[in-house]
């Protein structure tokens, strides 16, 4: 018998080269309006004859060539990722974020000095030198995320307006939020200024990212990457445009600013709570069709998750003590109740933990299909609570006034490491515990195919960019408070 081909099958791997091709193309085009904008800061800071010395010249228009090379090249090969990941329209701009700040640790802190024949200096003051390049990797890779969209007529026909009512939920969610934040004394802006750039923050939410509705979990970790955005937009860029004619992307410049990041970080998270609040809220008022309402039923495992996510803040809580004793915090925490001594402190911090471990299963629950996916989340969520709770209850519990400036983060960073810690760990636990009460309710091969598919659409919702960033913003807090 001879054997036949399947005649699908070249035409399969045809399309899909076609496909890669093009997105290489597209990506590397992407890559030129990217290296354009980035570019025109390079040349603000003097950065170009550096680049240059690559080719052993200290042109800057030599720089500029070899720059718009890399940017290209670099560009190609996110053309090539998203492609490959097939990445949803509107979770694009994360995923280009994240591209362009892994680069700039891939690029000037390891790879231009090699070219150069210099040794790699990854310390804080060589990281604080290059924040400018680490800002402009940013804008490099929103632009390649935003120009990629824009060329590919396929992406393009699925981005859609988003309706009104989105955007005017997610107004509101910034100007409430912006207004409760205002008391803040080291809230950014004035009392009106704060509110409008809650209200700029809160309408552009709707109009970059995806307007699928998501669990609140996600919508606070989204959040918070995207305050951390608008911090650098709003106050490192078009302030500072606006009222200088320059850029504030020195560490000095940014070490300054860096009082006003919790704010901002706290303002996306109300702005991606908020608006997937008020969205579902408006959706169950005025939707007339019942069936496209999401009413899931609690069931009779949500007082098991709950538990199990207590269980799993208390281990995390006991690698945070670790923390906490090297630094001499339990005492303060004592101080919440009227009590002293680290022994009632470390009792408070475990009741915290146990509870804070409950409303991550309460918020995440069922998002966690993986060890990598639940130490992500669980990552996201200490960070934040390390905003919340760190930096701004827990001061006020204890009668302290909330400082957010540079020197106070400085101080507090210990504190982050440990909450990076407890929500690792948080998050691998309660993944462990919740894998073991099927959550999905399904035969052991259903599961596995289920999980197959939800973590698919993580990565299509872009929650791993949503992980690295949140990630990376950490690490860049030591550049920006180097000598605070």
């Amino acid at each position: 018998m001879t054997a036949t081909a399947d005649p699908t099958a070249g035409t399969s791997a045809g399309a899909e080269n076609v496909s890669h091709r093009r997105g290489a193309i597209v990506g590397g085009v992407a890559g030129v309006a990217g290296g354009l904008v980035f570019g025109a800061s390079m040349a603000v800071f003097g950065m170009l004859p550096t680049i240059a010395s690559i080719v052993r010249t200290d042109s800057a228009l030599a720089g500029f060539g070899v720059h718009m090379v890399f940017a290209v090249i670099i560009g190609a090969g996110f053309g090539l990722l998203v492609i490959r990941l097939r990445v949803r329209v509107r979770e694009m701009l994360f995923w280009g974020l994240a591209y362009g700040a892994l680069w700039w640790f891939l690029g000037p802190q390891t790879l231009l000095p090699l070219f150069r024949g210099l040794p790699v200096d990854w310390s804080t003051a060589g990281a604080a030198a290059l924040l400018p390049s680490l800002i402009g990797h940013v804008f490099y890779g929103t632009t390649v995320a935003v120009v990629l969209v824009l060329l590919q007529r396929d992406l393009r026909g699925m981005w859609q307006v988003p309706r009104v009512g989105a955007v005017l939920c997610g107004g509101v969610a910034g100007v409430v939020t912006a207004t409760v934040l205002a008391g803040v004394p080291d809230a950014p802006g004035g009392s009106v200024a704060w509110p409008l750039t809650g209200l700029a923050v809160g309408v552009c939410y709707p109009l970059l990212f995806s307007a699928r509705p998501e669990p609140t979990g996600p919508a606070l970790a989204r959040g918070t990457v995207y305050g951390f955005l608008a911090w650098v937009v709003v106050d490192l860029t078009l302030r500072p445009l606006v009222a200088d004619g320059g850029l504030a992307w020195s560490q000095p410049d940014a070490a300054a600013a860096a009082g006003h990041l919790p704010g901002y970080l706290l303002l996306g998270v109300g702005v991606a709570v908020g608006t997937t609040w008020l969205g579902l809220w408006a959706r169950g008022l005025f939707l007339d069709d019942v069936r496209k309402i999401d009413a899931r039923p609690p069931g009779a495992r949500g007082p098991r998750a709950v538990g199990f996510g207590a269980l799993a803040g208390l281990v995390g809580g006991l690698l945070f003590t670790v923390v906490m004793v090297l630094v001499g915090a339990l005492p303060r925490v004592a101080s919440m109740v009227g009590a002293e001594g680290a022994p009632v402190g470390l009792v408070v911090h475990l009741v915290i933990s146990a509870v804070i471990g409950v409303s991550y299963a309460v918020l995440f629950r069922r998002q966690s299909f993986d060890v990598l996916s639940g130490v992500g989340w669980g990552v996201s969520y200490g960070f934040f609570w390390w905003v919340l709770g760190d930096l701004t209850l827990l001061p006020a519990l204890t009668g302290a006034p909330i400082a957010w400036d540079a020197a106070t983060l400085a101080a507090e960073f210990p504190s982050l490491v440990g909450h990076i810690a407890y929500g690792a760990a948080l998050g691998a636990v309660y993944y462990r515990l919740e894998a073991g009460i099927n959550p999905w309710w399904m035969t052991r091969s259903d599961i596995e195919a289920a999980r197959v598919t939800a973590r698919r659409e993580q990565v299509l919702s872009a929650a791993p960019a949503v992980w690295v960033l949140t990630v990376v913003i950490a690490l860049t807090l030591p550049i920006l408070l180097d000598g605070a």
